[in-house]
């Protein structure tokens, strides 16, 4: 019951834009939890952010065509986490119920955008033909949706727990056999492969892809230039590369952080780094020098109390991302010699 009291104060604080200092006041005084500590811990947060956005700014003006994919966009701690919740993917009422809920709203967004971008898909099959790279699949909860609708699917993740767990799943359905494949390996680890493999005879669902997703995933994430250097590779031009993940603002560090994990419980406790959130604005800005457009960003509301999503004009807490890949532009024409007729 308090679960459900506590989940309508945070729908009423998130549709109202109420002050963080309001809700925190209203507090139970026999709550475990220290909004003081949390506070001290928030302001840490926002000093060390100064100095992240600085040296990411200096990086960006750094980057040239001639950067490689050297660095490594797996932080050890996180794949520890997911390893020890590997057998509980598919676990509709256990700690992935939020990811299992979210699919009645980004495969559908995933879906739309493609169909407006590829008029040759096919009724019953709108991804047909078209090839999609899921990264940091987890168990297939994104995957098999997206192979269902007729898309030659990679999933990629380095949790090779997770991986067999996804093959297993997926080995029940025989109609995605043909167009559903798992591989237990980083962004990084693919790209180098599709590098090494280059002019040979690729299997379906290899690169270059139509379209990258990731999924609740760029939060967890130990590099994100490497990240978007790796899928502006790995996506042909005119491409689509689909995120969703949680904006870094004071409303979502108290409601993604405080409430979910440490009140609320809807995901592990130590799930989010509050400092590898980013914004929808600072996400663009990363993007850009690969290649990319923004074409759309909205905003995604949880809802704890009956456990579903539904879209937002608010990006402060989650926002889904949709960016195309630049097209390649045709080869310029020669201008004829002066004179010539």
């Amino acid at each position: 019951m308090y679960s459900k009291k506590f989940g309508r104060i945070l729908l009423g604080f998130y549709s109202h834009n109420t002050n963080v200092s309001s809700v925190i006041q209203r507090r139970p005084a026999t709550c475990p939890f220290s909004w003081s500590s949390a506070c001290k811990h928030r302001k840490q947060l926002l000093q060390r952010t100064t100095i992240v956005s600085s040296e990411r700014s200096v990086l960006l003006c750094q980057m040239s065509s001639t950067q490689s994919a050297s660095n490594t966009t797996v932080d050890p701690e996180e794949v520890r986490r997911f390893q020890a919740l590997a057998s509980k993917w598919w676990d509709e009422q256990g700690e992935f119920a939020a990811l299992h809920s979210l699919n009645d709203l980004r495969v559908p967004f995933i879906r739309d955008n493609l169909m407006s971008l590829h008029s040759e898909c096919q009724p019953g099959r709108p991804l047909g033909g078209l090839k999609i790279l899921d990264v940091g699949c987890g168990g297939g909860l994104l995957t098999e949706p997206l192979a269902r609708l007729g898309g030659h699917v990679l999933g990629v993740d380095p949790v090779e727990n997770s991986i067999s767990l996804a093959r297993l799943h997926s080995s029940s359905d025989p109609e995605l056999g043909g167009r559903l494949r798992y591989r237990a390996c980083t962004v990084e680890e693919l790209l180098g492969s599709e590098e090494d493999v280059r002019g040979e005879e690729k299997e379906a669902g290899e690169g270059p892809f139509d379209a990258v997703v990731a999924s609740e995933v760029v939060e967890h994430l130990a590099d994100l230039e490497t990240f978007a250097f790796c899928c502006g590779h790995l996506i042909k031009p005119g491409g689509s590369l689909f995120i969703t993940t949680i904006n870094k603002t004071n409303l979502s560090y108290a409601l993604a952080i405080v409430a979910a994990e440490q009140i609320l419980r809807i995901v592990p406790q130590g799930t989010h780094d509050w400092d590898k959130f980013i914004s929808p604005a600072d996400l663009e800005r990363l993007l850009e020098p690969h290649g990319f457009s923004v074409l759309t960003v909205r905003g995604m509301l949880y809802n704890p109390v009956t456990g579903s999503w539904c879209w937002s004009d608010n990006t402060e807490i989650n926002y889904a991302l949709h960016a195309v890949k630049a097209a390649e532009e045709p080869p310029h024409r020669q201008a004829e010699p002066e004179g010539r007729a």
